[in-house]
């Protein structure tokens, strides 16, 4: 939408972000506040021509774009009803235009993804210090726990999908209801998932998901956190799973209990992960004194077999350096 739009009493100022699903402003409310307006507009289903306000859709494609536009709509409403400081806030959402509007909270700071990828470019033997890990996880899952009380899921946690505020708090962005229904219902040739974060389940059409999804998306975070990359994707992992040989290079580094709940949350069978968000914070917080247990002769040995293996995918970010989060505090 070009500048100075007014949409249900908000006033466009400029677009902020796009993606697949939909396109992210930032506008001000009728107050002269500034906040985020999210408006569904999947690229896939839908068109506008410059300067138009109502999107252009097929008519083969018309069910599908209304069925997201339901589940996208379900989504903004449940939002609005969870308040939890780890947890984007949706303050209101309405109806235009034959699209869904989502009036959300202007976050200011930078993504755990960027951070991660500053972290790396300073090479040092940890990216994050395990303390600063936990006390991370500790909230951002407190906000999970949440969504999960109120029978959402996320399904597409990822480091991109972390906030770090100015006031140094994680914030869960980006869910992805609307997402997985098109997923579901179409046939999309672009993948509606994050390769590495998600689990094998979301690359099988009709597969059940659970709590046990985003625990999968939370290890891998952890993962990335501990070594400064994503791991492999499932299907790699299916075919060879090199997971345990990537969590030895950390022994020594960080403790026993953290690398264990790595691989617990990124078990490849879903009933092997933490059916809970509780149940893995518990986990997290079992261990008053962390145990760190070198690495043995086979695993260095491992490690150095390793070396000739292809390496994983890293992040393409460039980090903006806009937040106070440091990886070291």
């Amino acid at each position: 939408m070009p500048p100075e739009t007014l949409i249900g009493g908000y006033r466009v100022l400029r677009l902020l972000a796009s993606g697949g699903f939909g396109l992210v402003y930032l506008a001000l409310d009728p107050a002269g506040q500034k906040v985020a307006l999210k408006e569904y507009l999947p690229a896939s289903l839908a068109l506008r021509a410059p300067g138009e306000l109502l999107p252009q859709v097929p008519p083969e494609k018309l069910s599908l774009y209304r069925l997201g536009l339901k589940s996208f709509f379900e989504e903004g409403r449940a939002l609005a009803q969870i308040s939890h400081p780890s947890v984007v806030g949706v303050r209101h959402f309405f109806r235009e235009n034959e699209t869904v509007y989502m009036v959300m909270d202007l976050l200011e700071g930078a993504s755990l993804q960027e951070f991660i990828v500053t972290a790396r470019a300073l090479k040092r033997k940890k990216i994050f210090r395990e303390a600063t890990i936990r006390s991370l996880y500790d909230e951002l899952l407190r906000g999970l726990r949440i969504v999960h009380q109120h029978k959402m899921l996320h399904l597409d946690i990822k480091p991109a999908n972390i906030f770090i505020t100015d006031a140094n708090k994680p914030i869960l962005i980006d869910f992805g209801a609307a997402r997985e229904v098109l997923s579901a219902e179409g046939n999309f040739v672009r993948p509606m998932y994050t390769p590495g974060f998600a689990g094998p389940e979301m690359y099988q059409r009709g597969a059940q998901l659970g709590p046990w999804t985003d625990m999968y998306a939370v290890g891998a975070c952890l993962y990335s956190c501990m070594q400064g990359y994503p791991p492999h994707d499932a299907p790699q992992r299916l075919e060879k799973d090199r997971l345990p040989l990537a969590m030895t290079r950390l022994r020594g580094l960080y403790s026993d209990n953290l690398i264990e709940v790595v691989q617990w949350c990124m078990a490849l069978q879903a009933t092997a992960r933490p059916q809970s968000v509780f149940e893995l914070q518990k986990e997290l917080q079992r261990e008053p004194t962390p145990v760190f247990s070198p690495p043995s002769l086979a695993d260095k040995l491992r490690q150095q077999v390793g070396r000739f293996w292809p390496g994983s995918s890293k992040l393409p970010v460039t980090p903006s350096g806009r937040s106070s989060f440091h990886p070291e505090s």
